[in-house]
């Protein structure tokens, strides 16, 4: 079952991608929330900077204007603690009561790690002292104990990568183990739909989280098999329908016929009589090629009609069939005209000799129905990309395009076609398109370029037959 891997596959491509689209959405989700919580990231490095800035004039200190409105707007306040009096002596307005103004060495040590008064506070090494900054209660959260063992620290890339990998096999497997019932119901339902095709009988076990499906199956299943019966009964039942009345129409008409040909060549009946006798002769002769024609349409629609294919010479079939047509041709009405190229010594391929003579006749003898005043018959064969071509054409009175439009999609004689209000006469070129497509070939339809009819019987050949 190709099916199942690629369904497979695309679940876990769905799953995979799905996961890193999340563990992106949720750092970029929290590196913008951080950022909108936390303005100055950097406190250590203004505190660095505003250590820089502040400066001594001989008497005392100051902060230009620029650094000082910084810290005003971010409601930082500044004190500077002198290196050897570890006393304030300087500071900004905004400096609330409560910061002490005096330090110990060990006060120093605590507020450069931790906090004054619950003010998360930053220090900045000056020439003569450490500022110290301290920002608005809860805005800073301070890691009082920053230190991490060093082995952990080196090896972080390495327990990432693991701990990620982990994570996806996670993941996978409980995804995996979630859709294992679902995938293990799945592959009898692909098998049941294309086994539908094939005509085969479906019976799919209805359990599992697609139990509905699967009876929907089977009762499609059901349905298409109770069709085919009874459509192989019809088709069963109209071919032997067929068949008896062309067996049982055969004997009455022979006797019409003989009893006709005897008034037809009796001298003593009078000429128009004989008349009459002659066309009763001819008209029981067309219903008995009629009676030939539909049992052979019907014997190849249901497959009937043996067909015993074996390697002949297209062109040398062709050439007998032509040959009787013009023996017969006394009167040279319809003169034949060859024009295969005599490049093409033969063409060979595994046909059924009598079913192509027949195909061949019907397209000579359709030449002949439809140009009563007479008309030329060209007939070519070619060769090319292992399809053998028999085109036979003529300069009668050809057909509109409408017409051609309709032979070549008209309905099945067998159809009942409702929508059909003239009756269709003939059945010359739906036996030669049956003859084709028993031999795997096709039949095209068209206007001749000399003004008339064209036919073409297109039948395959193997390359090593064409000489």
């Amino acid at each position: 079952m190709k099916s199942i891997p690629k369904l497979l596959r695309r679940f876990v491509s769905i799953m995979l991608l799905s996961s890193v689209l999340l563990v992106i959405l949720n750092v970029t989700m929290l590196a913008v929330y951080t950022a909108k919580q936390m303005p100055n990231i950097h406190p250590w490095a203004t505190a660095e900077e505003i250590a820089d800035q502040l400066f001594w004039d001989g008497q005392t200190y100051h902060l230009p204007k620029e650094a000082a409105h910084t810290l005003k707007s971010s409601n930082i306040w500044a004190i500077f603690i002198d290196e050897k009096t570890k006393q304030v002596v300087w500071q900004t307005d905004n400096l609330p009561a409560s910061i002490p103004k005096s330090y110990s060495l060990s006060d120093i040590a605590s507020l450069t790690r931790g906090y004054i008064d619950d003010y998360p506070t930053f220090a900045g090494e000056a020439e003569r002292g450490l500022v110290v900054l301290g920002y608005p209660k809860d805005s800073i959260w301070k890691h009082l104990w920053p230190s991490w063992d060093y082995d952990l620290i080196a090896g972080l890339p390495k327990m990432i990568l693991l701990a990620f990998t982990v994570n996806v096999i996670f993941i996978f497997l409980i995804y995996f183990t979630a859709n294992t019932k679902l995938l293990k119901s799945v592959k009898p339902i692909v098998n049941g739909i294309q086994s539908l095709t094939t005509e085969k009988t479906v019976s799919i076990p209805e359990k599992g989280l697609l139990c509905e499906l699967a009876a929907n199956i089977n009762k499609t299943s059901q349905i298409l098999q109770t069709q085919g019966r009874q459509l192989r009964k019809k088709e069963t039942a109209r071919a032997n329908w067929i068949a008896g009345v062309s067996h049982d129409i055969r004997t009455p008409l022979s006797m019409v016929m003989g009893y006709a040909c005897q008034l037809e060549s009796n001298p003593c009946l009078p000429e128009d009589d004989r008349q009459k006798a002659s066309v009763i002769v001819k008209q029981s002769e067309r219903m008995r090629n009629l009676i030939n024609d539909l049992n052979l349409a019907s014997k190849l629609e249901y497959h009937m009609q043996p067909v015993n294919p074996k390697k002949h010479n297209i062109i040398a079939i062709v050439r007998q069939v032509i040959v009787d047509f013009i023996n017969m041709d006394i009167d040279s009405k319809y003169p034949v005209k060859w024009e295969t190229t005599e490049t093409l010594a033969a063409c060979m391929a595994e046909v059924d000799k009598d079913l192509i003579k027949r195909a061949v006749s019907n397209l000579i003898q359709n030449c002949i129905n439809h140009n009563e005043q007479g008309c030329h018959i060209f007939i070519r064969i070619t060769s090319e990309k292992q399809t053998c071509m028999i085109e036979i054409t003529d300069d009668g009175c050809g057909a509109t395009d409408e017409q051609i439009k309709q032979l070549n999609h008209s309905p099945h004689y067998m159809v009942c076609d409702e929508n059909t209000t003239e009756q269709r006469h003939g059945l010359g070129l739906l036996i030669v398109k049956q003859i084709a497509a028993v031999h795997g070939g096709c039949v095209k339809i068209g206007q001749s370029p000399y003004g008339g009819f064209s036919v073409k019987l297109l039948l395959p050949i193997q390359e090593s037959f064409v000489t």
